[in-house]
């Protein structure tokens, strides 16, 4: 392990969330539905993410969409992961990659949910998360990703069953981050430092920013005026 102070890589991590940002602005959901000679943003709930894509166009479309979200996620996250694996703070005796990754992360989500190539009117960011988590969990053990697949799993079968697809995909993101604060807790339990705590105020964001902009879905499930997902239909489109 090669140790570094905050201080040697600041700028690095300056760069990887501008990067993040800027791969975060790109949305999928956007460039597939002008293919189709239309916006997405003009039909249904007007959100350019998947459920509102699977809603105008089928399920294979939403899947693609939500595919290709999850990779803007995942693809930043591992390539920082590999370059900073092999390292660790001075004195500190945590790796760099959790705090790297994590950062890289947060800003490909705020990019999804507020890209400024679309006056910050994105989607709701939980693909893009989605992606996050898949890919770094199975980095910190190859065992996780029977966990990200439960997960993602138990996400599915909660929207399939409910019909309440925003609120199946709060679920989805309160599981993946738990689940990282128990891996957090228990692989460093004896190093309570400042790594520990930003990288765990990093989950926060996470489940913050996606938590923020579905809070209208929050509010109409409380109102009795959610909007229904229903899986059969979606099939026939």
């Amino acid at each position: 392990m090669q140790n570094f102070s905050f201080a040697d890589l600041w700028y690095y991590f300056i760069l990887i969330a501008i990067v993040s940002y800027f791969i975060g602005c790109f949305n999928f959901a956007l460039l597939i539905s002008k293919c189709k000679k239309t916006d997405v943003r003009t039909l249904g709930s007007g959100n350019p993410g998947t459920m509102n894509m699977s809603r105008q166009f089928g399920l294979k479309v939403g899947i693609l969409t939500l595919l290709l979200d999850m990779l803007k996620g995942g693809i930043p996250v591992i390539i920082v992961y590999f370059i900073f694996r092999n390292m660790q703070f001075t004195n500190v005796q945590m790796p760099i990659y959790p705090f790297a990754c994590y950062l890289s992360g947060i800003f490909a989500i705020i990019g999804h949910i507020y890209p400024i190539t679309m006056h910050f009117k994105g989607g709701k960011g939980i693909a893009t998360t989605f992606g996050v988590f898949t890919f770094i969990l199975p980095c910190q053990n190859m065992w996780y990703l029977f966990l990200v697949l439960g997960i993602l799993l138990c996400t599915l079968l909660f929207i399939y069953f409910t019909k309440w697809g925003g609120v199946g995909s709060l679920v989805g993101v309160t599981l993946f981050t738990v689940s990282q604060f128990v891996i957090f807790y228990f692989h460093y339990t004896n190093h309570f430092n400042w790594v520990y705590v930003t990288v765990n105020i990093l989950l926060l964001w996470n489940a913050f920013l996606t938590f923020f902009a579905h809070r209208k879905n929050i509010l109409a499930v409380f109102c009795g005026e959610e909007r229904k997902t229903l899986a059969k239909k979606l099939k026939k489109s």
